[in-house]
């Protein structure tokens, strides 16, 4: 008697059918992960914990992943819940599952566009420069 051969899960299908949990692996491989899905329009489920500490299960459409003013990394997304641009913080992201699904909600007109990304070494230094130091002609210093 001979035994089925068992299938084989390649890395993709594992990857889009099975919760990853943020614990078990590093902060970059989530956010790689998350920057695929966007980049592919991959509908992404996600538990989060909301700003009161309760987890939460949302499916949602990664549209922008961006640095803050003040350093913190955040995701803005169409939320399938609740059908509006909301902003979600990658740290607070307990586990996440990227499907086969594309995305269908459309995004609010009055939703601005993702900055375009930088393309060069010289404009990520110029971005995080003029993060760093802003105009600072307007400021007067007392005598």
């Amino acid at each position: 008697m001979t035994r089925p051969t068992p299938r084989l899960n390649y890395p993709w299908e594992t990857q889009m059918t099975s919760m990853k949990h943020t614990a078990r692996q590093s902060s970059t491989r989530t956010l790689a992960d998350m920057i695929r899905a966007m980049d592919t329009q991959r509908a992404t489920t996600i538990t989060y914990l909301d700003s009161n500490g309760d987890e939460t299960v949302r499916t949602i459409e990664i549209h922008d992943i961006s640095t803050t003013a003040a350093g913190r990394l955040i995701i803005r997304a169409m939320c399938r819940k609740r059908g509006e641009m909301r902003t979600f913080h990658p740290e607070r992201i307990v586990s996440y599952t990227v499907h086969r699904s594309t995305f269908v909600l459309e995004v609010p007109a009055e939703e601005p566009s993702p900055a375009r990304a930088a393309q060069t070494e010289a404009e990520v230094i110029a971005f995080e420069l003029d993060r760093d130091y802003p105009d600072t002609s307007s400021i007067r210093l007392a005598a």
